[in-house]
């Protein structure tokens, strides 16, 4: 065969690329994700109460008493039994399609599936049972776009009797998102258990206030009345901004992270949150946590978050109608972050964990660095410390002024 000379392979190589050029002015090539579909008969009918399970893929976190319960990829959720911090034990699956957060109230376990929120008996953890679905309080569409799609097509979507469960991804010549084959509206851009409440991690849409659930979506905050734990009732939703992330609650407001902003709301009537103020900083993803009157926000860039880089912002708040940004310290990939005491734990990706002294605030100190972990959510209880990353819980303990590593517990296994 005769060989190619590198004359040769550079004129082919540049009228590929013109050629490219030329094919990408006629009409572009997009991933488009496809909506994979149940009836919401069907999708109803999916929870159950399952044996232990690997986890595919550890998401947020909750802590209830001695149990902890992770969240697998809108899968559903697993419990833990953490009694002894040195050996976990997976006791239960909870199958819950579309789930992706929950709260916990004297044994009553609150779980979001898709349109519906789904409630749990927890008392006998070996008898898990079913007790409340309230039907069509969530929005039945998600805006994120999968990864690897430009778009999402809705136009075969049937929004009143389907439920979306997954997507597949297809390569599509459109020649202008708005033309006649897709709307706008349908293309969007890129043992028995003790009572009292358990702590959810920074990354949480889920809180829970005197008596009251509080859950956001995208663009809603939607207000349980959840006093009668056996009849939990929708108080009423409101719109209260764009790509609203997650909910924090410290001293009678409610801190909500979104990829523009925090947003702080008055809590003093629980069954009527107030609107008091908008932070806005760069696009980014965004979990917020709170100490006295400092408002600790990770923003992490790139990907749908917004822009290319990423920050920890140190805020006073304690003006709750004008906060004022008094620092920002430079991150790698930052998602879920902690507070307790003196210190500050951040989940910065694949750097690892970072943990900052508080004291001299705004001027933080980095005293601890865990960097050989792909970190994502962290909670700080009393005596110890959980954190999920690399598909494992890790636990650490407080001595003095070391966070030492108690036990790491494979979630795939």
């Amino acid at each position: 065969m005769k060989k190619l000379s590198g004359l040769t392979v550079l004129f082919l190589l540049a009228f590929l690329s013109i050629s490219c050029e030329k094919e990408s002015e006629e009409g572009d090539y997009y991933n488009v994700a496809i909506p994979v579909v149940k009836s919401i008969q069907d999708f109803r009918g999916m929870v159950r109460i399952s044996e232990p399970r690997s986890i595919e893929q550890a998401g947020k976190i909750y802590s209830y008493q001695d149990y902890v319960f992770i969240n697998d990829a809108e899968k559903g959720v697993h419990i833990i039994d953490n009694s002894d911090h040195l050996a976990p034990q997976k006791v239960k699956f909870l199958e819950i399609p579309m789930n992706t957060d929950v709260a916990i109230k004297d044994d009553m376990l609150f779980a979001n599936s898709a349109m519906d929120l789904v409630v749990f008996d927890l008392s006998d953890i070996n008898n898990i049972k079913q007790k409340e679905r309230i039907k069509d309080v969530f929005p039945n569409r998600t805006y994120h776009i999968p990864n690897g799609a430009a778009f999402v097509d809705y136009k075969n979507f049937d929004f009143e009797n389907e439920v979306i469960v997954g997507y597949l991804i297809e390569s599509r010549k459109i020649e202008t998102p708005n033309g006649p084959v897709f709307t706008e509206d349908e293309f969007v851009n890129n043992s028995g258990v003790s009572g009292g409440s358990g702590t959810g991690g920074s990354l949480a849409r889920f809180n829970i206030h005197k008596g009251f659930l509080y859950v956001v979506d995208q663009t809603n905050l939607s207000i349980f009345d959840i006093k009668d734990l056996n009849e939990a009732q929708l108080v009423k939703t409101e719109r209260v901004g764009w790509e609203i992330e997650t909910i924090f609650n410290k001293e009678g407001y409610l801190y909500l992270g979104s990829s523009s902003g925090m947003f702080i709301y008055d809590i003093e009537d629980p069954a009527a949150p107030q609107f008091q103020s908008m932070f806005s900083h760069i696009l980014g993803c965004d979990p917020v946590v709170v100490k006295d009157d400092i408002a600790y926000v990770t923003i992490r860039g790139g990907n749908l978050c917004g822009q290319e880089w990423s920050q920890l912002d140190v805020i006073d708040v304690g003006d709750k109608k004008n906060p004022q940004l008094l620092k920002s310290f430079e991150m790698e990939n930052p998602y879920g972050l902690g507070i307790k005491d003196d210190r500050l734990f951040v989940c910065d990706g694949s750097a690892g964990l970072k943990i900052y002294d508080t004291q001299d605030t705004p001027n933080l100190k980095l005293k601890d660095h865990f960097p050989d972990i792909n970190t994502y959510d962290v909670i700080p209880l009393e005596k110890e410390l959980l954190m999920v990353g690399d598909n494992t819980l890790f636990q650490y303990t407080y001595k003095g002024n070391k966070i030492t590593l108690l036990s790491e517990f494979k979630l795939g296994d």
